[in-house]
């Protein structure tokens, strides 16, 4: 079956093909969408999953020869971005760089005041002088906990998060990790390496299994991700956020992200300008207009 599209009732328009779902919004004036960019996006998703499952050889490797079609591009450049020495497939970014391609589609058809695709939680933002967008924060029960506020001029175009109980799997023990980045692929891939970094290797609470015994054709291969995560003491949560503080804060001296807020079992912390943004810690983003 090809790419479905649906115009919902709110106004957004809903994106389905494969693995990937939609949920998009464009405003060419405040008081409504943008058909056009709408048209745009869905005329551009149409052919994205058969680009990406054409490269899957390579997009499934560690870094190396830069591959051909858009998607994977950008898949490629947001991971060499964020690499720093770790072990990384272009898949990292595979989720935000899909929303950054419908987005450039949507900004090239027409001009927008406001616009985001959010691809199952890893959102392209895109703002408009005097625009703004409100990202609501919420636990893994649903209840929302807080939320993020970015105006035109922060820089701010992806925003991401990784870790346990997400859809990907992951080699550290972060309940989540969120983003705030130029691009959502590149915030895609940082959460997922800050994630990764998060970690107590040898704790005997952790639960781990090859990444191909889970699925055969996982990217990380023969390496053990985590499966469970047994109640950790309050220093040992402390000493696994450290770690993936001091790689959040490596990844921001670069000016490869502008910031991240890391949480494990309940405790987080944040680095760079998160706490001015946002009023609580998160465990995984939602989007709201």
């Amino acid at each position: 079956m090809g790419a479905v599209a649906a115009l919902l009732p709110d106004g957004r328009l809903h994106l389905q093909h494969g693995p990937i779902d939609l949920l998009i919004m464009a405003e060419a004036r405040a008081d409504g969408p943008s058909h056009s960019a709408y048209r745009a996006a869905r005329d551009r998703f149409r052919t994205m999953l058969d680009e990406i499952v054409s490269e899957l050889p390579l997009l499934r490797k560690p870094l190396g020869m830069i591959p051909r079609g858009d998607i994977a591009r950008r898949m490629h450049g947001a991971c060499t971005a964020v690499a720093q020495g770790d072990f990384v497939t272009p898949m990292a970014a595979v989720a935000g760089a899909v929303a950054d391609g419908v987005l450039s589609a949507m900004i090239a058809a027409t001009p927008l005041a406001r616009a985001y695709v959010n691809n199952g939680g890893d959102i392209a933002l895109h703002l408009a002088p005097g625009a703004d967008y409100r990202v609501a924060i919420a636990g893994l029960d649903g209840h929302m906990t807080g939320q993020i506020m970015l105006r035109a001029g922060d820089g701010i175009g992806g925003i991401a998060t990784s870790g346990q109980g997400g859809r990907s799997l992951s080699l550290g023990i972060a309940t989540s990790v969120t983003v705030l980045a130029c691009n959502a692929a590149t915030a895609d891939a940082a959460a997922t390496l800050i994630a990764n970094a998060v970690d107590l290797p040898g704790h005997p609470a952790i639960t781990r299994r090859p990444a191909h015994d889970i699925f055969p054709d996982s990217d990380l291969g023969a390496r053990r991700v985590v499966t469970h995560v047994a109640p950790l003491s309050a220093a040992h949560i402390a000493r696994a956020l450290m770690q993936g503080a001091a790689r959040a804060q490596a990844l921001i001296d670069t000016g490869a992200i502008a910031a991240a807020a890391l949480v494990l079992q309940g405790q987080g912390v944040t680095v760079g300008d998160f706490t001015d943004r946002a009023t609580a810690r998160t465990e995984r983003t939602i989007e709201h207009a």
